[in-house]
């Protein structure tokens, strides 16, 4: 069981950190990163502290993966410090693995978000026994053009300022992935929504209940093989949730990574599986054609799967506590977490 950290509230200071791509500290991005922390302060009425190396741009960051370790464990340390949210993900936080000290995150237990690279800083939080949330982060979801989806803003208050069970995550009645290039021009150019589809059974029967993991599936590869992989024993009796980043892996890419899952028996172990919508809805078809495919050669074709939940690279989204306890309703098509995300 991983330990639940504390839930957020009016007035508590959270800070936010740049722990792979360091956009947020280039100058023509100023104002996207004053936007979303401003939401932090108006929406949620939070104060907001940027740690000390998250603001000094992409290069420094990308040349000095010790100092943006350096931030996380400052941040878990600082006992005023209640929350931490990414500002954007990225491709390399693996590199931030050699400084992690896990009983700094063990010791200081507090909510993390983000989501896409920062499926590392999740495993770090995991090793270490901490829950932690794939959800929002700061240049994306809460510096959205003219305002913040709603659908968003109330699975954030659900997961991290509400102890009660978050229950049932209905799918939003529409979703956008429209690219509206970061300039402040476009600043007040709303992104066009589409209706949105539902959440698509690809397989399974009956109501499956497990614990939640998972996270960016391209970003789970560079984990495999290290200290961070969680052992066999965790994957028992899982929900595990899948997303693909905006690189929009081919088809054929899926079957190779769920194939590699078979193998360490991990499918095998695994109580059902849910997939994000993918950006733009590419690969929509084939996506699910694939995952049949290989619980097919995998003799897993009763393994329930949900298809196109609202998390990941497309907006608006939910939030996903790592370690919960989740269910699948294979009869309606629904998706529930059990619990609380905090305490």
């Amino acid at each position: 069981m991983l330990i639940k950290p504390k839930m957020l509230k009016a007035g508590d200071k959270v800070a936010t950190i740049s722990l792979s791509w360091g956009g947020a500290g280039e100058p023509e991005l100023k104002w996207r990163y004053e936007q979303g922390i401003e939401r932090l302060r108006t929406v949620f009425h939070l104060e907001v502290v940027s740690m000390p190396n998250s603001l000094k741009g992409s290069d420094f960051l990308y040349d000095n993966p010790k100092a943006r370790a350096e931030d996380l464990m400052d941040a878990f340390k600082d006992p005023s410090i209640k929350g931490i949210i990414s500002n954007i993900g990225g491709s390399d936080s693996i590199r931030l693995l050699p400084y992690i000290d896990f009983d700094v995150i063990r010791d200081n237990p507090k909510i993390f978000i983000g989501y896409s690279d920062s499926t590392i800083t999740h495993l770090f939080c995991h090793k270490a026994g901490i829950s932690s949330f794939y959800g929002p982060s700061i240049l994306v979801d809460f510096a959205e053009n003219m305002e913040m989806h709603e659908y968003t803003v109330e699975a954030l208050k659900k997961a991290l300022f509400a102890n009660d069970a978050i229950g049932e995550v209905k799918p939003a009645t529409e979703w956008t992935s429209e690219r509206v290039e970061w300039i402040i021009e476009n600043k007040n150019r709303q992104r066009k929504m589409n209706p949105n589809k539902g959440y698509e059974l690809l397989q399974g029967t009956g109501v499956v209940q497990g614990r939640l993991i998972g996270g960016c599936i391209e970003v789970l590869e560079f984990v495999k093989g290290t200290s961070l992989w969680p052992n066999e024993s965790y994957w028992e009796d899982s929900i595990l949730f899948f997303e693909t980043s905006e690189d929009t892996p081919e088809p054929g890419l899926i079957e190779y990574w769920l194939r590699n899952y078979g193998s360490q028996g991990i499918l095998q172990k695994a109580k059902g599986i849910v997939f994000g919508k993918p950006l733009q809805e590419k690969y929509y078809e084939e996506y699910k054609e694939s995952i049949v495919k290989i619980m097919k050669e995998l003799d897993l074709t009763s393994l329930p799967i949900l298809y196109n939940l609202n998390f990941g690279h497309a907006e608006p989204k939910f939030v996903l506590p790592y370690g919960a306890m989740a269910e699948i309703n294979c009869g309606n098509a629904t998706f529930s977490i059990l619990e609380s995300g905090v305490e």
